[in-house]
């Protein structure tokens, strides 16, 4: 019976859309209880907690992943940071907590509904003061922003956790306002697994949808002379690319 239960759990850990890219939920959920829940900030566990009971909770960035972002964002002294897709502000609230008092993020999305949820929790962690959310496409605001030339370089770090379609956009305009030496951050880049499924795999519908784009943005970024990367396989896949001219 044990032997059964363990080839059921295997198989549905194998299924394309499988949010952990570890080999075993056992060996996830030690990482979690081991290195990440006993070092996140209480707000952030607030947040994630709230965030859970939301009908699309899946599209809130994972905790090891929130606590990946807050050590990379101390060890490169960011400052002067950019969001692109909030959700509740899980990810939001991990850069506002590792940034100093004076650091701010630019925070876009569509959804102020969404970011509302979690706004008490950002206020109440004394980091709202950070934040500088404008609601609606972020693609209009980047174009307005690349109009002025003291906004090229100006950002240390940037992440992007937004519509998967407009990836390659986004980098193209990204590139030119994040300075030499600082990181973009594309979540989500190993797509739930499915960058490696085959053509007849059985994918839910909003994965195979964006495969595709997702797919061409990884091989755009490989070949992209402008940056270093590393793609990580942290929560969902993020690719880190680091500007060198």
């Amino acid at each position: 019976m044990a032997e059964e239960q363990s080839l059921i759990e295997a198989g549905r850990h194998q299924e394309v859309g499988h949010k952990s890219l570890l080999q075993s939920d056992a060996l996830y959920q030690y990482i979690l209880e081991t290195s990440v829940y006993p070092r996140e900030p209480e707000p952030m566990k607030e947040l994630r907690e709230i965030t859970a009971k939301h009908p699309w909770n899946i599209m809130t960035t994972s905790a090891d992943e929130g606590q990946f972002l807050s050590m990379l964002l101390k060890l490169i002294n960011a400052k002067n940071t950019m969001e692109i897709g909030v959700y509740t502000g899980y990810s939001l609230l991990a850069t506002a907590l590792a940034l100093p008092q004076d650091g701010k993020i630019l925070a876009m999305d569509v959804n102020r509904e969404n970011y509302e949820l979690g706004l008490p929790v950002i206020q109440k962690a004394g980091v709202a003061h950070k934040i500088d959310f404008r609601e609606g496409p972020a693609l209009p605001v980047l174009d307005q922003l690349s109009k002025d030339e003291k906004n090229h370089g100006s950002f240390d770090f940037i992440f992007v956790d937004a519509d998967k379609d407009n990836y390659l956009n986004y980098h193209k305009r990204l590139i030119d306002l994040v300075k030499v030496g600082g990181i973009i951050g594309y979540d989500n880049t190993l797509w739930n697994g499915s960058v490696v499924a085959p053509p007849d795999a059985p994918l839910r519908k909003y994965v195979r949808y964006y495969r595709d784009f997702v797919l061409e943005l990884n091989k755009a970024l490989a070949v992209d002379p402008r940056i270093e990367i590393c793609m990580l396989p942290v929560g969902d896949g993020i690719t880190l690319c680091r500007r060198i001219t």
